[in-house]
């Protein structure tokens, strides 16, 4: 068994710990907020309920500080939004890190991001690797309490070079990872780049009007959402294959998670296939424009991808249309504040460059 420290005290981190408790492995549980990690404390463990069943989760530790937490730690396990990333490899280059991380999920480009924090502040990386998408669909209905609806059938595992170790211990603790070629295929498998962005424009007065009290997945999944979502994959698709990678569509990639509906997906049916996956059908739409959907999505999920598009030599109108309409509505330039190239250490380079980078010399 191996032991993790888990990084987060939100629904992902939750989760995490009641599998990989449950799994026997030894976990040390850290969050930056303590006051996010103390109900967990004070009723010893993680409630849990959904598809791992239900009951109480107790991690080995609490650990007061990260250092304490990575402490004789086999695998540091970072499961957070990636708006936290560049605060969480801060807090892991001053307690010294020694051991691989684990993003869970990297989101897009989470690897090269951290990676690149750790590089400007004078310190080699850990082996890294990144999660395509979070291994669980879960949320918290209080405090204390993690309610599990899906755990994934399929997630992609990229690691940078050198991260090998990283990558053979995250498909230790998680089965359902696959191997990916880079982390560039990691991170363009990432679900919630297509899933969520062009719902979230069109669904936004909506979203504003009712506080978000409608089923994202469900009410909001009409047929010309569908038609949007399937226009920013058929871009998300071309910048994949602009670095040599045949990526499953989306609904097909959801079906392999377990989070769209199979038979529709298999017919290439966007609507019925989101509409009809069990475990993301109750969860109700963003309650504001601060929602991670808007603040996350875009910045960190779509700019990267235009970023790797324009390496690539690929036009994205719709994914650069959908990065303009969600600036005007949060009254901020995404493109400029999100994950630009430069934050992510790839300006200046060119496809051949990058993909050097990711992969190593030829």
């Amino acid at each position: 068994m191996t032991a993790v420290a888990v990084i987060g005290a939100g629904a992902g981190g939750a989760a995490a710990v009641t599998e990989l408790s449950l799994g026997g492995h030894e976990v040390r549980w850290w969050n930056r907020n303590p006051a996010t990690i103390e109900p967990f404390r004070e009723h010893g463990g993680v409630r849990y309920e959904g598809v791992l069943g239900e009951g109480v989760a107790t991690p080995a530790s609490f650990a007061t500080d990260l250092g304490s937490a990575l402490a004789g730690a086999e695998l540091a396990m970072v499961c957070l939004p990636s708006l936290a990333h560049e605060l969480v490899a801060e807090a892991l280059v001053a307690a010294q890190v020694s051991c691989p991380v684990l993003l869970n999920p990297g989101h897009t480009c989470g690897a090269l991001h951290v990676a690149n924090v750790f590089r400007e502040r004078g310190v080699e990386p850990p082996p890294l690797v990144e999660l395509s998408t979070l291994t669980y669909v879960a949320r918290k209905p209080d405090a204390s309490t993690v309610r599990i609806t899906g755990a994934a059938g399929r997630v992609w595992a990229g690691c940078l070079p050198g991260s090998e170790e990283a990558l053979r211990l995250a498909q230790e603790i998680y089965p359902a990872a696959v191997a990916a070629r880079d982390v560039l295929a990691s991170s363009l498998a990432n679900v919630n780049l297509v899933l969520h962005t062009p719902g979230a424009i069109l669904s936004a007065a909506w979203v504003e009007a009712t506080g978000g009290d409608f089923r994202f997945y469900v009410d909001s999944m009409t047929p010309g959402v569908a038609r949007s979502i399937d226009a920013l994959d058929r871009e998300r698709l071309a910048v994949a294959a602009a670095y040599d990678h045949a990526l499953p569509a989306r609904t097909e990639e959801m079906a392999a998670i377990g989070t769209a509906e199979a038979t529709a997906a298999a017919r290439g049916d966007t609507q019925a296939a989101i509409a009809g996956g069990e475990a993301n059908r109750l969860i109700k739409a963003p309650d504001s424009l601060d929602h991670r959907y808007y603040a996350e999505d875009f910045g960190y999920g779509l700019v990267p991808m235009l970023e790797l598009a324009r390496i690539g030599g690929v036009v994205v109108p719709y994914a650069s249309a959908l990065v303009e309409v969600a600036s005007a509505l949060r009254g901020e330039p995404l493109a400029a504040s999100g994950l630009t190239a430069e934050r992510l250490g790839i300006a200046g380079l060119d496809r051949g460059g990058l993909l050097e980078l990711v992969r190593g010399p030829a």
